[in-house]
This record gives C-alpha cells, structure tokens and sequence, in this order.
C-alpha cells in the first residue's frame, strides 16, 4: 500500500504558522521580486485572486478584498518542509520526497490494521508537531494516491483530510469522479489530444479501446500510468539522491541591468553561491555556464537568451575559480551588447563528480591554497552569519538584490528573527 501526504496550500500554511491571525483571511504568495502570485489559501480563491496573476494587475482586488499578500520566504518554507518530511520518516522508512510539500510512503513489510486511522495519525502528528495541515490518501498505486488524496482534500468535512481506495468499487467510483486534466502526467497539451478521443475521466482513459492510442501517443509513460490506474503498481519509489547532478542560481533583477559593474557582481554573486553548494554536498564541477536574459517583450529582437560554457581541465568548488571564470564568460557575452538591458542573469555549475574522485592534472591544476582557503571561508561563513565573508567582486551589504516588500521573518533559519515571547 502507497500513500501521498500533501500539505495544504503549503507557502500559505507556513506563512499562518507564526502569523495565525490571518487564519481563515485571504492569503498570497508572490514569486521572486514580488511579480505574481504562486500560491493562495482557499480564502484567497474564494474572492478570485487568480494563480500566476501578476501582482500589478490584482492591486484593486486584494485592496477591495483585503488579502495579505506575502514575498516568497524560501528558506523558512524549506526548513518547515524538512521537519514535515522527517515526522512522515517516522510512519514508514520507505519515504520519496517528491516536491516541497509532497511525499510517497510505501508501507510494504508493516502491519497496519487501520489505514484511515494511521493517516489521521499522520495528519494530526504534523498538525501539532509543525502547525502545517496535510491531506493524505491511500492507494495501491502512486497514481491512485494521487486521485484518493485529491478526493481527500476536496471533501475534507466527509473524509476528515484521510481517504483510502481499498476497494474494486471505491477506484471506479474515484476514476470516474476524477477529471482527465487532473490525472497525474496528463499535462496541458495532452489535455487537448486526449477530449478530441473523448477521453474526459480517469475512467475513460482506461477503456480497452484506448490502449493502442495511449501507446502510440504518450508511449511507455503513458501505459504506466494507464497500468496504476487500473491497481497494478509498476512505479516504485524513486531513490533518494544525495548529489545533484548540477546546481544552477539563477535571479530575475528587480530593475533592468545594463551596466557591466553591476552585472558582474551579480555574476560573482550567483558564482560564488554554486561554489558554496557544491562543497556542501561535497561535489566539485567541471563545467561552468553563465546567462543572460532580456525582456523579449520590451526589445524587438529575434534573441534574447544568451549563454556561454567553459569547460575546465580540472574540477573544482573554489569560489575564486568558479566566480572568475564566470566572469571571464560574461565579458565575452557583454561584448557587443553594450547597452544591452538584461532583466535576468544566472550561473549552472554541472558534470559533477564527488571530491573524492577527483583526478588531479600534470600540468594544468589550480592553487592548491584554493582548498584551505574554503575551508576558512566556509567554517568563518558557518561561525558568524552567512555569506559574511566575501570575494571583493561581490555587494558585501547584499546577497539577493530583490523586490521583497512582504517578506517575513525567518523564524526557524535565522535566530535575529526568532520569535520572543513576553510573560507578564
């Protein structure tokens, strides 16, 4: 038996935690820079706050409707997130942390009598133990989770946030409940193909008639799904990775850039930061790439997406050499765009390969001081406050150069911001 626990409108609930006065108010999420809106609570629905909204377009609607609007908190989301995936660790060793706030439990080699009272245990243990309400369903397949936890949150007063297919009877009463744009791996453009042959549930999608076109069309994926929705189990869960296989920081600038000084410290920033990560994970790179993006709406041009990738004779997770090589690159894309407005850059660090593997060159090798050198920074950065010790390319006021006119404390991840507590 699967089971995928969903946390309900998650940036939203992480936001109520430590704020619970908006409990029960309309709430926002804006992406980076504060442009549109990436998550609402079901308040925030109710009065048409619509998802991807640019915030701009919505002024009067959330003035009229007194929504709160919050700048995106990532590191208190991801912290919360964590804590929410090791209390689930407790229920099942078998745990695949599919997104931020979704999980896959398998629960194969363990006696539990009562599914629906296991996943109230779940919910409730979550509830008390983070403040961030779930939905959980239970299936014999990942895709049928998917369904009965979506049936779960929709009828949360009936099913108490827990819903379990155990039955022949409940998978085709979900299936045909279950809209086709809403099964998991149809996307947008599949929608489209898949209405043209009348295929408007879950449960039309598995009629016998239909297999031959779900082969030629969407292949073995597409049979996969077809398989666990009809309960046979053929997707296991992923194993869990301790390395990325490349680490990108990417940014869009509050304003327009097009002066290369204020271009290369951003540049040297998000260098700096991939360097960062990949000691972190204890990884070095051997490829460098650096972007640029322009408003493509604002400039009449047939391109507006430039990159440019170097690949080093050595690995490396020195921030002088991954930052200066950054840079390098982009005077070379900055050459004969002078003027240029670009609203986004960015640096991708991949062909990873883990720091011990790492083989050593003849003739062409780094500083070997490189090494020590991180050692310090990262252990005086780990010491006093992150980024607090800098290369001179860098802003050493700032890190993120953001719009973030909503942002919250960082309750958990940073102790400034830790909450106090007055006892009279």
């Amino acid at each position: 038996m699967y089971a995928l626990v969903d946390c309900n409108n998650f940036y939203a609930s992480c936001e109520r935690v430590f704020q619970p006065k908006f409990n029960g108010k309309p709430v926002a999420i804006l992406s980076n820079n504060d442009g549109c809106v990436i998550s609402r609570s079901n308040e925030a629905k109710a009065v048409g706050v619509p998802m991807g909204a640019p915030a701009f377009k919505i002024k009067d609607l959330v003035r009229e409707k007194n929504v709160k609007l919050f700048s995106s908190n990532y590191a208190l989301y991801g912290d919360l997130s964590n804590r929410v995936m090791k209390i689930l660790g407790q229920f099942t060793p078998n745990l695949e942390i599919y997104s931020i706030d979704e999980a896959f439990l398998n629960f194969d080699g363990l006696t539990i009598l009562d599914y629906h009272d296991y996943g109230l245990q779940m919910k409730r243990r979550v509830q008390k133990w983070v403040g961030i309400p779930v939905c959980v369903g239970f299936a014999e397949t990942k895709a049928l989770c998917k369904v009965a936890n979506k049936i779960a949150k929709k009828f949360q007063d009936r099913t108490q946030g827990v819903y379990v297919i155990d039955t022949e009877e409940k998978r085709i009463k979900a299936l045909k409940w279950t809209k086709i744009e809403d099964v998991w791996g149809i996307g947008y453009r599949m929608t489209k193909k898949v209405k043209l042959r009348k295929i408007n549930t879950a449960f039309d999608f598995i009629q016998p008639q239909h297999e031959a076109w779900i082969k030629k069309e969407m292949g073995v994926l597409g049979m996969r799904l077809k398989y666990e929705l009809e309960g046979k189990s053929v997707l296991d869960l992923e194993p869990i990775v301790d390395q990325k296989k490349s680490i990108a920081t990417t940014r869009s600038f509050p304003k327009q850039i097009s002066d290369f000084d204020l271009l290369r410290e951003r540049v040297a920033t998000f260098a700096s930061v991939c360097a960062e990560k990949l000691r972190k994970q204890n990884s070095c790179c051997h490829t460098i790439i650096v972007m640029l993006v322009i408003d493509q709406h604002t400039v009449q041009t047939s391109k507006y997406y430039f990159n440019r990738a170097v690949t080093l004779p050595f690995a490396t997770n020195s921030t002088l050499t991954i930052s200066n090589t950054a840079i390098e690159m982009l005077k070379q894309l900055h050459h004969g765009n002078e003027g240029m407005k670009f609203k986004k850059a960015g640096v991708i660090v991949t062909e990873l390969i883990d720091e011990n593997q790492k083989q050593f060159q003849l003739f062409d090798e780094e500083n070997p001081k490189h090494l020590a050198l991180m050692q310090v920074m990262d252990k005086l950065n780990s010491k006093i406050g992150y980024t607090q010790v800098k290369l001179a390319t860098q802003n050493l006021s700032l890190t993120w150069n953001m719009n973030q006119n909503h942002l919250s404390p960082k309750y958990t991840t940073n102790f400034k911001d830790i909450l106090e507590i007055r006892c009279q």
